[in-house]
């Protein structure tokens, strides 16, 4: 692949993490191919701009806030500083970072609004929803629970059973109750907005079709069109976290509407501090400018549907593609916290080089949508033997002889051919990392390591350093071998960004692409220092053990799938083993307690039957200590004891609700006694 004379204007985007919880390893397989992609173009000279956002509205947000006692506002601020510091820990290179709940995306979202009206793309209707009396809102149907009227089974969400598997209306539901105060639902009719989707139904049939997707997406995609597009409603009532629609006071913007204008309103922002971006020459039709967005497949349908159908009807440029790539597991399993491989990034960042991350997702990723596997065995394994055992191991073996015997000073190469052919490689390189297929890339680099490691091994320069008349071809297998050396670290330098800083500073000469063909001779290098550590397994297991304990304060997945993720999304699934290790007892509450110098805890002693526990509970908002005394709850009575500067808690008392006055703790039935365990 050659570089083309003018450069492209190249603008990408990242999927929007929800700002309601922290990044962790699932989340970051995004990011860092995204990133990888973007440092590849910018080292080949196009002009490449990477901004992202915070996805910070909706009724998750709103119910999250409340229960800390702080606004949304200050929520979705304090997350955003927080994602930001993963990004960065990662070497994750945005060019703008914004926020959804911005002046910007406010009023481009009110121009592509009021675009689709005037356009006759938007319809209303009244629709009977749930209802919460107590929280005086409506309820999406993620936010009702109830017992499965097909299986039975209680404590089901109201639209499907995670059980049998069944769909139905929270109508359905039997004793349907609201997930965010445990008010039986009522139903209220609500006007409301809809996008009249299937009148793009031909022009989707075409867009999706015109290499715009991975065949794959494209081949699902025809599914839903050929089954029927449905109008969609992008409308919400009051209370909500977000922006009000134009002209219609209480009701809001469906967090979805507005999330992916929040790619305009980042870039817009960056537009307006930096004269040499042009809005308009990205986001209008016709213009040479490429535009693609990384994604994750479960949010294909937002992206690849309603969202250049939005476009289209309010007269601006669809994306020049939209690249989705699969899910990652641990191990073979989904993430678990019990087994510590729900890693969040800081707890990966406190343990191990975000590089070594990095660079084991590049070996695996292809330009599909293949979910992945990140085998922590193989992890190391590939860490440890391509990055340290190949690539470190050409400078590290190279470098000694350049600055010990020749004063620090490379000599002339001599190995032409084989130095041609690294460079001509970086030809098929470009092409894998254009094409996203940066598991070929990485494979073909390390074809180049092994091919340097063998020529040194070859021509044993500590044998021949030992002769004082070999010494000019001692200089000269360690000036071919570090230029090989620089060669594969230019190639290496979008996925390992500070290593080849690093790398740089070593043969003080830049890593660049497009001047690679110029090599090194009679040029000064720097005192080699180690640029990698190998990964010990113990860094491993620390990790681990870490990860156990790291439960992030909100267990949801930042970035959303559907509906605006319910009040707290189930956790990944446990083996029954797992669970029968919960001893669950009756406890009848002795005592209860303010303790001083706490906000949220009372203390109390529980009676369960052959002995009396102190446990610390959270629940001083919404009990009065001595409303508590004589009840019977329910307590987990083997969790390992905890010491908390108030004293030590032997166990934890189980209390639903979504916080501040509305918890509730968990109390058995009449006729149950102390001590008696639920099975």
């Amino acid at each position: 692949m050659t570089q083309t004379t003018t450069p492209r204007d190249i603008l990408v985007t990242s999927a929007l993490p929800y700002a309601n919880g922290p990044i962790h390893l699932g989340h970051l397989l995004e990011y860092i191919q995204t990133d990888i992609w973007v440092r590849y173009q910018k080292m080949r000279g196009e002009n490449c701009v990477y901004v992202c956002a915070d996805d910070a509205h909706g009724t998750a947000i709103m119910l999250r806030a409340e229960r800390e006692g702080i606004s949304s506002e200050a929520l979705i601020e304090r997350i955003s500083q927080e994602h930001q510091e993963d990004f960065s820990g990662f070497l994750i290179n945005f060019d703008n970072y914004h926020s959804t709940h911005s002046p910007e995306n406010r009023e481009l979202a009110s121009t592509i609004y009021n675009a689709l009206k005037d356009n006759g793309h938007i319809a209303t209707r009244t629709i009977t929803q749930s209802y919460d009396p107590e929280k005086q809102m409506f309820l999406a149907d993620r936010f009702i629970k109830g017992t499965c009227p097909k299986c039975k089974t209680e404590d089901q969400y109201g639209d499907n059973c995670e059980a049998c598997g069944a769909t139905y209306t929270p109508a359905e539901l039997i004793e349907p109750r609201s997930a965010v105060s445990g008010a039986t639902p009522e139903e209220r009719d609500s006007e409301h907005y809809f996008f009249r989707l299937p009148e793009f139904a031909d022009f989707l049939q075409n867009w999706t079709r015109s290499g715009t997707l991975q065949p794959q997406v494209a081949n699902k995609l025809s599914e839903w069109l050929e089954a029927g597009l449905q109008e969609w409603d992008i409308s919400r009532d009051a209370p909500y976290f977000g922006f009000e629609i134009p002209d219609a006071p209480g009701k809001y913007f469906y967090v979805w509407l507005d999330a992916p204008i929040g790619y305009l309103a980042s870039f817009k922002n960056l537009c307006d501090r930096r004269d040499d971006l042009d809005f308009d020459h990205f986001w209008k039709p016709g213009s040479d400018a490429e535009v693609y967005h990384f994604i994750g497949k479960d949010i294909i349908n937002f992206h690849a549907l309603f969202w250049p159908a939005m476009l289209h009807s309010a007269g601006f440029r669809t994306p020049s593609a939209v690249y989705a790539h699969g899910f990652i597991t641990v191990n073979g399993q989904k993430m678990s916290k019990s087994r510590g491989t729900f890693i969040m990034a800081k707890t990966y960042l406190d343990h191990l080089n975000p590089e070594y991350l990095r660079y084991y997702f590049a070996s695996k990723l292809t330009g599909s949508v293949d979910d992945m596997d990140l085998n922590l065995d193989d992890f190391t394994q590939k860490v440890n033997s391509d990055l340290i055992g190949k690539v470190v191991n050409i400078a590290a073996r190279s470098a000694g002889f350049i600055t010990k015997k020749f004063d620090g000073r490379l000599g002339q190469v001599t190995e032409t051919d084989k130095l041609q052919s690294f460079i001509d490689a970086g030809d098929e390189i470009a092409g894998h990392y254009e094409n996203r297929e940066f598991g070929r890339a990485m494979r073909r680099i390390m074809e180049l390591s092994d091919e340097a490691n063998q020529y040194v091994h070859d021509e044993r320069p500590w044998e021949r350093i030992k002769d004082p008349e070999q010494a000019d071809q001692v200089q000269a297998i360690s000036t071919n071998a570090l230029n090989m050396f620089r060669l594969i670290m230019t190639y290496l330098a979008p996925v390992l960004p500070k290593t080849a800083k690093a790398a740089e500073a070593f043969l003080d000469a830049p890593l660049d692409w497009n001047g690679r063909a110029t090599l090194l001779e009679d040029h000064p290098i720097n005192k080699f220092k180690p640029l990698m550590q190998r990964i010990e397994s113990s860094q491993i297991d620390r990790m681990l053990e870490a990860s156990k304990d790291a439960l992030p304060a909100a267990t949801g997945q930042p970035s959303k799938t559907a509906e605006d993720s319910h009040m707290e999304p189930i956790a990944e699934q446990i083996e029954f083993p797992d669970f029968a290790k919960v001893d669950l007892r009756v406890a009848k509450i002795v005592s209860a307690e303010h303790v001083e110098g706490a906000d949220k805890l009372l203390r109390l002693v529980l009676d369960i039957g052959d002995e009396q526990r102190q446990v610390f509970a959270g629940i001083k908002s919404a009990y009065a200590p001595e409303a508590l005394e004589g009840r019977l709850t329910v307590m987990v009575a083997n969790l390992k004891p905890r010491k908390m500067k108030f004293g030590v808690s032997e166990g934890m008392v189980l209390a639903a609700g979504p916080g501040g006055e509305d918890i509730q703790i968990l109390s058995p039935d009449a006729g149950a006694e102390p001590g008696m365990r639920i099975m």
